[in-house]
């Protein structure tokens, strides 16, 4: 690992937590320069839905670079771009009654989120746009202003005018979140200035795996509609599929302005896009662009995997099973060493946190000691107080099983070193 530690910026992080070589992957594994073989509920960070190297998207990709398809057109017309818009409208779209053009953005979410922001305030004519308490869009410095975590705003860098930051549902416990919200946009007095837009995440990934509520998402849609604000749904880490729908506010059956996509939509290559409702396309040619908006072998990927997992409900009704069985077996861990630590489960479909109560440092434990167990799974929220599972969509019974055993094996012997430290110092 030397070489990292020399060459690479201080900056690197999760090779922190995980310090060894990778060197091929496949579906639900990774198998580093020794061979060994780790379970990846991890998933790069929800990039890889459709697991590492799927069989299909690869022959895709293999069959295009060999006749010597398009690579990068910027925003010019190449059949990769029009096969992917053709088959995202006609499986994706269509289906669930969406009308909304797409516009390609530079390859990551937060180049999604930077052209949403940009876009609304352009429409309305406001500067001001509302986000939510532990939300997380991005770290360029567009989406930081939007982050609430405070890890990643920092004065130096960031400019933090024209936000106001309003409570996510359950911030306040059982308390209405959205009626403190509509109280400020009708108290002329309160300092808030009608935004834009807001922009939500229907789950909060990086923040804790905190879940919004249908009827929660169903008052913010009202709000907006009544103050003619934007409703923007960042649906980067937690759509494609992860709640089991393709966009996870399909439950809410509410209609959001724009969504902002990326990570898995590219099939594991970098693609972001962001759907806006034809209404707000009021771009002129040109006023937004980037070099690498044309990234024609993830639009090879995605429509490989838009046509072979969204034809049908078989992955759907697959992730809701997987879910019951991993909901299930947290359940039963926490129940296990409930004597040691308070626990508390909450999340949808395969986004799921296992958050340790009273002591912030347990979660990031339990990572260390998953990954000696040959498990990868990272950690999230505020302080890093909970255990974050975004396994692959795709990733088989078995494997997953044997990943929530591993689990179960690590915690295990953490609880047992902590008896033995205590032991100790008496």
């Amino acid at each position: 690992m030397r070489i990292f530690e020399n060459l690479e910026s201080e900056v690197r992080g999760y090779i922190r937590s995980f310090p060894t070589i990778f060197e091929t992957s496949k579906g639900a594994i990774l198998t580093n320069e020794q061979g060994e073989d780790h379970i990846d509920f991890f998933a790069g960070a929800g990039t890889l839905n459709y697991g590492h190297n799927n069989e299909l998207i690869s022959k895709a990709l293999i069959e295009y670079i060999q006749k010597d398809g398009v690579i990068h057109g910027l925003d010019m017309a190449t059949s990769a771009k029009k096969d992917f818009l053709q088959t995202f409208n006609d499986t994706i779209l269509v289906p669930r009654n969406l009308d909304y053009k797409i516009q390609f953005t530079g390859p990551t979410g937060t180049n999604a989120v930077e052209t949403a922001l940009k876009l609304a305030r352009l429409v309305k004519g406001r500067s001001n746009v509302v986000s939510f308490t532990n939300g997380f869009h991005g770290l360029t410095q567009g989406s930081s202003s939007v982050t609430g975590n405070d890890d990643y705003r920092d004065e130096s860098y960031i400019s933090r005018s024209n936000v106001s930051f309003m409570p996510f549902d359950g911030y306040f416990g059982d308390m209405n979140t959205m009626a403190i919200f509509r109280k400020f946009l009708e108290d002329s007095s309160s300092g808030l200035d009608i935004p834009a837009a807001v922009i939500i995440e229907t789950i909060q990934g990086e923040g804790g795996i905190n879940v919004a509520s249908k009827e929660w998402l169903q008052e913010l849609e009202s709000i907006c509609r009544e103050y003619d604000i934007l409703l923007i749904i960042d649906d980067i880490q937690v759509g494609n599929g992860r709640t089991g729908e393709f966009f996870s506010f399909e439950f809410a059956g509410i209609n959001p302005d724009i969504v902002t996509v990326s990570k898995s939509i590219g099939g594991g290559l970098p693609m972001a896009i962001v759907l806006l409702k034809p209404d707000l396309d009021q771009w002129k040619p040109g006023e937004h662009t980037g070099t690498f908006r044309g990234n024609n072998l993830a639009f090879v990927a995605a429509k490989v995997a838009i046509e072979h997992y969204w034809q049908n409900d078989d992955l759907s009704n697959a992730v809701r099973y997987k879910e019951k069985l991993l909901k299930d077996t947290l359940e039963k861990i926490a129940e296990k060493y409930k004597d040691t630590f308070e626990v508390e489960i909450r999340g949808r479909g395969l986004a799921y946190g296992f958050e340790i109560k009273g002591d912030n440092s347990v979660a990031g434990e339990i990572s260390k000691y998953a990954f000696e167990e040959k498990l990868i799974v990272e950690t999230c929220g505020s302080e890093d107080q909970v255990v974050k599972f975004l396994p692959p969509l795709i990733i088989d019974e078995e494997t997953l099983i044997e990943g929530l055993n591993r689990l179960d094996t690590a915690i295990g012997k953490l609880v047992a070193d902590k008896k033995e430290k205590l032991t100790e110092e008496f």
